[in-house]
């Protein structure tokens, strides 16, 4: 039975949510996403940083061991979202793994379409290796837009010669451009953050022409062989659910070290409403301990 926590939140979501075919532009998007971000904890330490061109952010809890990093990829459907919109979230994972994490503000589209998000992560990652980090002390995590191109900036990093990280992390990822899969259709209703209609919106802002099939946009179609352990987090209560579903298949087709939990009742991103979601604390901490027995092991 889902918990009242979760009951309030989704009740709130929807009472917030844009009615079909509301007329507001992406500016006004944009500047609602960086709105409504919760503040990172008053123990949270950021520091500013230019990566391979980008601005980006080291975040970081106390206690975190020296030598081990995590590159973060956000969500915001590769329009919109920043380090303000995904601080608290990144400062929380950093505290559960007991590692710094890069927050990184790669390009967003439509000025900066297909592929400039992954070209951004392989460089953030080629930085990481180039400031001393070995790759089995390094990780690379995203939600949403952000899951899906963890993926992707593995599969194009990988095509690149360069060594893989000692492990990846996908939430509520977006895998699949084509906007096609059934759970987009059956869990329509129990969504109350992602719709087909917004989403098919940013898929055509990012692509810009690209396939929707192209490996490197919607990587559920990707080869993925050597790609480092991963953790799929995803909520029974998503569109996109299936994208979970099927990158796990496919990434354990293709002989990965593939983890797919599906969480009861959660919707997109729940880690992201960790300050009043008890299901999102109890799911950063589950990433934190993935991360750090991957990195015990490697």
């Amino acid at each position: 039975m889902a918990g009242p926590e979760i009951v309030k939140l989704k009740r709130i979501l929807r009472e917030k949510a844009l009615p079909p075919g509301a007329n507001i532009t992406l500016a006004q998007r944009r500047a609602g996403m960086e709105k409504l971000a919760f503040k990172a904890a008053d123990d949270i330490a950021s520091e500013n940083v230019t990566v391979a061109g980008c601005a980006a952010e080291w975040v970081k809890a106390p206690g975190g061991q020296t030598g081990r990093a995590i590159l973060y990829l956000h969500g915001g459907g590769y329009v919109m979202g920043s380090p303000n919109t995904h601080r608290s979230l990144a400062g929380e994972i950093s505290r559960a793994a007991q590692a710094a994490v890069l927050l990184v503000d790669y390009r967003l589209a439509p000025e900066h379409p297909c592929p400039a998000a992954v070209e951004d992560g392989v460089a953030s990652y080629r930085w990481l290796l180039g400031q001393g980090f070995t790759p089995r002390q390094l990780a690379i995590a995203g939600d949403s837009a952000g899951g899906g191109l963890v993926v992707a900036t593995l599969v194009s990093a990988r095509d690149q010669d360069l060594p893989m990280p000692a492990a990846a992390v996908c939430i509520s990822p977006w895998s699949d451009m084509t906007c096609s899969n059934e759970s987009y259709k059956t869990r329509a209703e129990a969504d109350p953050m992602v719709g087909s209609g917004g989403i098919g919106d940013m898929a055509r802002l990012y692509l810009q022409g690209t396939d929707a099939q192209n490996p490197l946009a919607s990587p559920n179609f990707a080869s993925l062989r050597s790609l480092p352990p991963l953790l799929i987090h995803v909520g029974r209560d998503e569109v996109l659910l299936d994208d979970s579903i099927k990158l796990d298949q496919k990434a354990k087709a293709d002989g990965v070290d593939s983890t797919l939990e599906i969480w009861e009742d959660m919707i997109h991103v729940w880690h992201a409403f960790h300050p009043m979601l008890p299901e999102g604390k109890q799911a950063i901490t589950r990433v934190g301990e993935f991360l750090r027995q991957k990195w015990a092991t490697a």
